[in-house]
């Protein structure tokens, strides 16, 4: 996310190698990040943010219990957050608020730069209203599509993995995120970007149909973010 003279990343699931290197290619050098906010522990999220941090010397945003139960908490310097508390980041105002996913104390994140708001809703097991409350007011949303449950039923994951997949604390299927869409009132709805897609376990096609039926006569322009390529810069 970029405004003005604020950039920020959130989440590093990557090694700093490869941190480094898709930053370039997004044509960002480590020195332009003015922070890092850290969503959960898992690893595919925190991956190399100790290492890539201290590297850097970019502070890192997490709450409490994220940073507790991070493997590799040896930050330059941490600054917990507090769901719904807002924090100023030079030119931008960032809120986060809570999602139900099986980690020790999750967050995602509002960010504004006073005139448009994006919204991240990833790792989450179900809708909640307060997702369609923020939703619905996000000018930019990246929503999770992470799997199509016919085949995760299907798919090659143990049966354990599966049933935590799907339930209640795992990750959104795509009829989930077409859902909390419809609820939304996303008239204002600039930029939708589908987020945190399974490769074993959806299609894009599934995903981009989940998407156009959720947002329905909505002029919000549509993508699907990869595990290799990410997505392009958008202008909200």
């Amino acid at each position: 996310m970029r405004a003005r003279h604020t950039c920020i990343m959130i989440d590093c699931g990557f090694s700093a190698q490869e941190a480094e290197r898709r930053l370039a290619r997004a044509g960002l050098q480590p020195n332009q990040l003015n922070a890092i906010l850290i969503t959960h522990e898992h690893g595919d999220h925190i991956g190399a943010t100790g290492a890539f941090s201290r590297r850097h010397g970019i502070p890192v945003y997490a709450s409490h219990g994220t940073i507790r139960a991070a493997r590799d908490n040896r930050f330059p310097s941490t600054l917990e957050i507090t769901s719904d508390s807002p924090i100023e980041i030079r030119d931008l105002r960032v809120i986060p608020f809570t999602v139900p996913h099986d980690s020790r104390e999750p967050t995602q994140f509002t960010l504004s730069d006073g005139d448009r708001e994006l919204a991240l809703m990833t790792d989450a097991g179900h809708v909640t209203p307060h997702m369609v409350e923020i939703a619905a007011r996000a000018d930019g949303l990246l929503l999770e599509c992470n799997h199509e449950p016919d085949m995760l039923q299907a798919g090659p994951y143990p049966e354990r993995l599966k049933e935590r997949i799907r339930g209640g604390w795992g990750h959104l299927p795509n009829h989930a995120a077409r859902d909390l869409l419809r609820r939304a009132d996303n008239r204002k709805l600039r930029s939708l970007i589908g987020m945190h897609l399974s490769s074993d376990n959806n299609h894009p096609d599934h995903a981009r149909k989940a998407l156009a039926e959720g947002v329905g006569a909505a002029a919000a322009e549509m993508e699907l973010a990869t595990q290799e390529e990410g997505f392009r810069w958008r202008e909200l």
